[in-house]
């Protein structure tokens, strides 16, 4: 029972690092254009 003391917070500390970092990735615009690299990698650059 006096681990709980321990992992709870512990928990919820990890919980909240893990929420904050997905915020700032949707900030920071890492999910704003999810097809144009699958799509950029299938155009032919070299139209000689």
């Amino acid at each position: 029972m006096s681990s709980l003391v321990f992992l709870i917070p512990l928990a919820l500390l990890l919980g909240g690092c893990a929420l904050w970092a997905f915020l700032w990735s949707l900030r920071s615009g890492q999910y704003d254009d999810m097809e144009g690299a699958a799509h950029r990698i299938l155009m032919d650059d070299d139209e000689d």
